[in-house]
């Protein structure tokens, strides 16, 4: 693909008009290729952007695919929530043409961006965001990108592109990135996900280590010390290696429990009490980003560096969706971390949780067994609140272990929303907390998390 780019031979078909289809296209127009781009969708969001990319010189079908005309292109670019059962991936695979991410056609015309990517099960979109933070902090002009929500081909279509980039990529996203190869790599987690779309855990796995598919000696990379599973895909990748850990002290980066402060490279930054995010899961997520910044260059780790740093930290908050207070009224916090849509990140989220909790699971299953939410529950949560259509599997899977101690209450899949958050606030007292972490995606009541979490923010403050 980067010989074609070079040569600009051929046409590259783009799939989907979404934000990352729509600014790949635009960024290939502006390098002179020639772009085909398409979606089955008919919105009339899809119409105005198809519009603009016709009179920016790109060819534009709404509402169906041309498959012969994707047969005879040079490059196809798929945007990462295009899965590769679809027909134009289908018959770009049979034909043998190279099919690449959104993120590949951007890295390969923007060589001279500085980067650090970011992947993982969990805790990959805080680290990210914290990363850009910390650039921007020392003086970088920085932005987030990638799964974030910031597609990458936006950056060298601004007038003043930043020189840094904090990278989000998914394994969707390194299934189709051939050619990453960051100024420092981080995995933050490992764990079971995605398999309503992979497979098997290995082929999940798998896409995960492409993230180092072009390590080399020279190669800064950034990893837990706490997560077996990462252990073994690391194994033998060749670089400089640094890690973080909440549990251990022989590390790059650490958590001292007896003096509550986080070590960085060989000395304490700042107090546990300075991090304004719950949990052992961000203190993870601090330090991994604390370490990748310090590496990424020399200068990033000097005395006055590491003071501006802690200063960084101190005043960064949750983001939206992850664990982040909503409402708090009448005794009872409101948490909402719809971003957990898998069941190690709900896990970690119950984990957390310092007071009773009613805790609401649910959505359309992604092919995990519930079960291991079990012992948590028991410490912490008050009731269980089984929704969607995911909800008879929650129940079934957490009755019995829960039995004598945990309420599992089953709301119907149909039934409204705020019938579920209802169901909530009746059995919180005074003092719980009402946690949505769905351990499931949200596409049977919702376009995506973010608006799943907004209307329980809306229905939180109804509700109290």
């Amino acid at each position: 693909m980067a010989r074609r780019l070079a040569e600009r031979a051929g046409e590259f078909a783009v799939i989907g008009l979404g934000r990352s289809g729509v600014a790949a296209s635009r960024l290939l127009r502006r390098a002179g290729q020639s772009v085909y781009a398409s979606d089955v969708s008919t919105a009339d969001s899809v119409h105005a952007v198809a519009r603009e990319l016709e009179c920016e010189g790109a060819s534009v079908d709404v509402g169906h695919h041309n498959l012969e005309r994707i047969t005879h292109a040079a490059v196809v670019v798929v945007s990462p929530g295009v899965p590769p059962t679809v027909p134009p991936l289908q018959v770009a695979a049979k034909a043998g043409i190279p099919i690449v991410s959104e993120v590949e056609i951007a890295l390969r015309l923007t060589p001279q961006l500085r980067y650090i990517a970011t992947t993982g099960t969990n805790g990959k979109t805080t680290t990210t965001a914290l990363i850009a933070h910390l650039l921007r902090a020392l003086g970088h002009d920085a932005d987030s990108v990638g799964n974030i929500g910031t597609p990458v081909s936006e950056l060298p279509l601004r007038d003043l592109p930043p020189a840094w980039a904090a990278l989000e990529i998914s394994s969707f996203q390194l299934h189709d990135t051939p050619g990453v190869l960051p100024d420092v790599g981080v995995l933050t987690t490992l764990s079971p996900d995605h398999l309503d779309r992979y497979g098997s855990v290995h082929e999940y796995y798998a896409d995960k280590k492409r993230l180092f598919a072009n390590a080399t000696v020279a190669s800064r990379w950034v990893t837990t010390a706490d997560n077996t599973d990462v252990h073994e895909l690391i194994r033998g990748v060749p670089g400089h290696w640094y890690h973080f850990s909440t549990k251990r002290t022989d590390v790059d980066a650490w958590f001292d429990r007896e003096r509550n402060e986080l070590h960085v490279l060989g000395a304490p930054l700042l107090s546990r009490a300075d991090v304004a995010l719950a949990g052992d899961h961000n203190v993870a997520n601090v330090l991994a980003a604390l370490l990748a910044v310090m590496v990424a260059d020399s200068a990033h780790a000097t005395p006055a560096a590491r003071n501006t740093l802690a200063a960084a930290v101190r005043s960064f908050h949750a983001l939206a969706h992850r664990l982040e207070p909503v409402h708090d009224q009448q005794g009872i916090l409101w948490l909402n971390d719809s971003k957990a849509t898998n069941v190690a990140s709900t896990q970690v989220a119950i984990a957390s949780m310092t007071r009773p909790a009613v805790v609401l699971l649910g959505g359309r299953h992604k092919g995990e067994a519930y079960t291991s939410l079990a012992p948590e529950l028991r410490r912490t949560a008050r009731a269980v609140i089984a929704f969607g259509e995911a909800g008879p599997l929650v129940q079934a899977d957490l009755e019995l272990p829960l039995a004598g101690q945990v309420p599992v209450l089953l709301v119907p899949a149909g039934r409204p929303f705020a019938e579920v958050l209802g169901e909530a606030r009746a059995l919180a007292h005074d003092g719980d907390a009402i946690l949505l972490s769905p351990a499931c995606s949200s596409f049977d009541m919702f376009r995506n998390y973010e608006e799943r979490g907004r209307e329980f923010a809306r229905l939180a403050a109804v509700l109290s």
